[in-house]
């Protein structure tokens, strides 16, 4: 390959894969380093520089200037010297510069296999900064397939794609090939194959992103999200606070006539999302977190096991506890309590 034509090459791979030239550039040349150096039994003198800007490529050996040669991968005799540096004297080092046809055959053949692993490398390099940068964030996916056996979806994040697991997939949902989603990134992982965005739909903080982004006094920190619960698909309670006595909490996350939590529900449905006035005095906030029901009194175990009983109409003891336990589950999730349901006349037969 011709020089103008490798720095070519690696402009359109700097376009096509947005890996940057320089980087590229750099990868190619320790690959060459790591080609040459067989033919110097290994030793540390093969030297190679790439300069994009100016288009230079060099590979070159780089040897000592001895009166005895005792190793000819790193040695030179003075008078084979001078033909490189005339002004060389022995202690010198002189640097010997390398055509690409002087590398050999087999050298050459290695020199194209790790430079296909470097330019590997990089994309992977590039995949995983790009993922990293938007760990725990919540981010738009297209998606690309569905695997009918699994029932996983591969979906495209950027310019790289991710798997979304049945497991992180809000339940009942039905996906298809174009949808366009919002998926939260959990974590990011090297593996084998490269990295790996661990992504969910399922995640609280999938919610919390949401309220973010559609509730700017959250985005500032005039409220602040104080704790989620969820069951994905189904109901999700959220405490907010806010220290400014002068902001609704609860009003400014529903927005006028619901526009705010309209756009998160529309994203969620069917879920349902309540929202929670949070407060330090535990009591209160129990009250709260098991809304809709009404609560009478909240009595503290005072042995400070975060054990409480609460205490509610007998009309609303069924909706205090929710169905299947739902809501007093999720209440004791959001405020770390255990919650025990009580009704007003001490009796369950309602």
């Amino acid at each position: 390959m011709k020089k103008k034509d490798f720095f070519e090459a690696i402009a359109l791979m700097e376009k096509e894969k947005g890996i940057p030239a320089n980087y590229l550039a750099e990868k190619i040349a320790n690959a060459i380093v790591v080609s040459v150096k067989k033919d110097y039994n290994g030793k540390d003198c093969v030297f190679c520089n790439i300069d994009c800007e100016k288009q230079k490529f060099e590979v070159y050996v780089r040897k000592a200037v001895v009166e005895e040669i005792e190793d000819p991968a790193t040695e030179l005799l003075l008078e084979a010297a001078r033909a490189y540096n005339k002004n060389a004297v022995v202690g010198d080092f002189v640097e010997i510069k390398l055509e690409t046809m002087d590398f050999g055959r087999i050298a050459a053949q290695t020199a194209k296999h790790v430079i296909r692993q470097g330019i590997k490398d990089a994309e992977r390099d590039k995949t995983y900064a790009e993922f990293q940068s938007k760990n725990q964030e919540l981010v738009s996916a297209k998606v690309l397939r569905i695997n009918p056996k699994t029932g996983s979806v591969t979906v495209e994040i950027g310019n790289s794609e991710a798997m979304l697991p049945k497991t992180e997939m809000i339940p009942d949902e039905i996906l298809d090939e174009g949808d366009n989603i919002k998926v939260f990134i959990v974590d990011v992982r090297e593996s084998e194959k490269g990295p790996r965005a661990m992504i969910s739909r399922t995640h609280p903080g999938l919610v919390r992103r949401m309220f973010e982004l559609e509730v700017p006094e959250i985005f500032d920190g005039t409220i602040e999200i104080k704790a989620i619960s969820r069951e994905a698909g189904s109901r999700t309670k959220i405490a907010v606070y806010s220290k400014d006595e002068n902001v609704d909490a609860v009003g400014s996350c529903i927005g006028q006539r619901g526009a705010r939590i309209s756009k998160i529900l529309e994203e969620l449905y069917p879920e349902k999302i309540d929202i929670i006035k949070y407060s330090e005095d535990p009591v209160d906030f129990i009250k709260e977190a098991l809304s809709p029901a009404k609560v009478l009194s909240v009595e503290l175990d005072t042995e400070g096991q975060k054990v409480c009983k609460a205490t509610v109409p007998d009309g609303q003891l069924s909706l205090a506890i929710g169905n299947k336990g739902q809501n007093v589950r999720l209440a004791a999730r959001l405020t770390g309590w255990k919650i025990d349901i009580r009704p007003e006349s001490g009796f369950y037969g309602e």
